[in-house]
């Protein structure tokens, strides 16, 4: 349904998954995918989208560490596996993943190549300015990063992301935020409460879900360990009418 796309320049420069609504634009969504790069499974969330009448663009933020479909359900299964010795085998694999995070530019060159499809849906005929974004974990922190980095952006979407940001900084988001978590994402959301405080003090437009009796990327249908229907089916009808509510091209900016 979709094509990969080169957008951008220099180090922000990113290969990127687009795929196009049939019939009217009604606005553009970009989907950052978690940890696992731009696999299958975020694919087909673009693909869900531009059913719905968004412009997707999903950005391959790793395109560099060259992991594939197959090992990012094997290596997530084994981190969610009920069995303690699965877990302990997928700690070494996993941070051999995680390594490129651990560059002092990984974030900002991410940040960079996030912008670059923002500027990318902001050139698209039929977008008309109407553009959100929707993350995964990873990708909803980069989500988080861009409300506070963009004021031009119209909603923003983080299924278990973090921001770790002053109030001062929250204070620059300029759209609604709705976040998503499973309330035994315990890290997460221990921190939810402090997180809504500051969000609150911004003046920022801040809902954030809890699902109970879920973890940790509940949203992904690959890992048959993480995967809540109910809570995902749940997140993605609140996510669709929030998107709704938020891009209207009859909204002002």
């Amino acid at each position: 349904m979709g094509e990969m796309i080169e957008m951008g320049t220099g180090s922000s420069a990113v290969h990127s998954y687009v795929s196009r609504p049939e019939g009217t634009v009604r606005g553009g969504v970009i989907v950052i995918h978690e940890a696992w790069g731009l696999v299958g499974q975020i694919r087909g969330v673009a693909d869900r989208f531009a059913a719905q009448g968004y412009l997707a663009v999903a950005p391959d933020l790793l395109g560099e560490n060259g992991i594939t479909d197959d090992v990012a359900t094997e290596l997530g299964e084994q981190l969610f596996n009920p069995d303690p010795r699965q877990r302990h085998e997928a700690q070494p694999k996993l941070r051999a993943l995680m390594s490129p995070f651990r560059s002092p530019d990984f974030s900002a060159q991410a940040s960079a190549r996030v912008e670059s499809c923002f500027e990318y849906l902001e050139s698209s005929p039929g977008v008309n300015g109407q553009i959100g974004v929707v993350g995964f974990c990873m990708g909803g922190t980069f989500a988080l990063s861009l409300a506070v980095q963009e004021p031009r952006l119209k909603a923003c979407v983080s299924f278990y992301g973090r921001a770790d940001y002053s109030v001062a900084e929250l204070a620059a988001i300029n759209c609604p935020v709705l976040a998503f978590y499973g309330d035994q994402d315990t890290d997460l959301v221990e921190t939810l409460p402090d997180l809504g405080a500051a969000m609150t003090e911004a003046g920022i437009d801040f809902t954030a879900d809890v699902y109970p009796g879920t973890g940790h990327a509940f949203f992904n249908d690959t890992n048959r360990f993480a995967y809540d229907k109910d809570a995902a089916d749940d997140a993605w009808a609140r996510t669709l009418e929030f998107l709704t509510q938020s891009l209207s091209q009859d909204r002002q900016a």
